[in-house]
């Protein structure tokens, strides 16, 4: 039986139909009751459970080979972050009194970065996982390709892909979610002492005008990239709702800037095998369907 939290997003939800394909038993692992009932009729266990409820995590975690760890986004937090260090303290408490026997944790790339940015929520992840006894696979992934379904109204109206990646032929560490989900459930079949750092990516490095490219092709024009000057930032995200949008900006700042990217660099990273234009064509496919 292998728990899987994040069910209901991109990569838990792949993980799971991964595994349920593959006739493995899964646990879904959900806080919404109402998300449940699809996951039960796709043969999984449900487990109802906040991830800041350790007594809860506690009960969907007991009994089973191995557990999926997927930390809630959170992508405006608080100084501090103290809504992710609440729910790290117990996924910690819940994994040590569940006795849960290996975990695949999913992180990022740049989490090992000293500069805070919005990915060091999933640092300090890292680093309390890290003084656990069990055998864990940290899987460091690059960007999601995913991300860009954000652009594909922008692109399919006015032909322009407003970049926050820059400059637009700077090639950046991308990867599909298909491939993240096929690393985590290989590493949920491993069994292994200690703990280790799995970094991947995508089968090649992709530049925001690649990227844009990609775009042009599934919508069939042509689609350029802006690049969204870094002083507009600041007054943009907080024009659309954000409080404390500082941690993003230095996240982007460090794809930017290069201080996040894998400790082993692209020489040793992982290499996923789905190219970026599989994964724009369906995304666009499915916002024409």
């Amino acid at each position: 039986m292998f728990a899987i939290t994040g069910i209901t997003g991109q990569v838990g939800g792949q993980l799971a139909r991964e595994l349920l394909a593959a006739k493995r038993p899964v646990r879904a692992v959900v806080r919404d009751a109402t998300k449940a009932a699809a996951w039960a009729a796709q043969g999984c266990e449900v487990a109802l459970a906040s991830f800041d409820d350790a007594a809860a995590l506690t009960a969907a975690f007991t009994g089973v080979e191995a557990v999926f760890v997927l930390l809630p986004p959170t992508f405006d937090p608080t100084p501090g972050f103290a809504e992710s260090r609440r729910n790290i303290a117990a996924l910690v408490t819940a994994l040590q009194a569940a006795r849960v026997p290996r975990v695949v944790c999913l992180s990022t790339i740049g989490a090992q970065a000293t500069q805070e940015n919005l990915l060091t929520q999933l640092g300090l992840m890292e680093q309390a996982l890290g003084a656990l006894p069990m055998p864990i696979a940290f899987l460091r992934a690059a960007w999601f390709v995913e991300n860009v379904a954000w652009d594909i109204e922008a692109a399919r109206a006015s032909g322009v892909m407003p970049a926050f990646l820059q400059p637009a032929d700077k090639p950046v560490p991308m990867v599909a979610t298909a491939d993240v989900a096929r690393a985590a459930a290989s590493l949920l079949e491993e069994h292994r002492d200690g703990h280790r750092i799995v970094e991947l990516e995508g089968p090649s490095r992709v530049t925001p005008d690649e990227l844009a490219a990609a775009l042009g092709r599934s919508l069939g024009r042509d689609v350029s990239v802006r690049v969204v000057p870094r002083e507009s930032w600041e007054a943009l995200f907080r024009s659309q709702g954000m409080r404390h949008p500082l941690p993003r900006m230095r996240m982007l700042d460090g794809f930017n800037e290069g201080w996040i990217e894998f400790e082993g660099g692209a020489a040793t990273s992982m290499k996923g095998g789905t190219p970026v234009q599989a994964v724009v064509d369906a995304l666009v496919g499915r916002r024409s369907a």
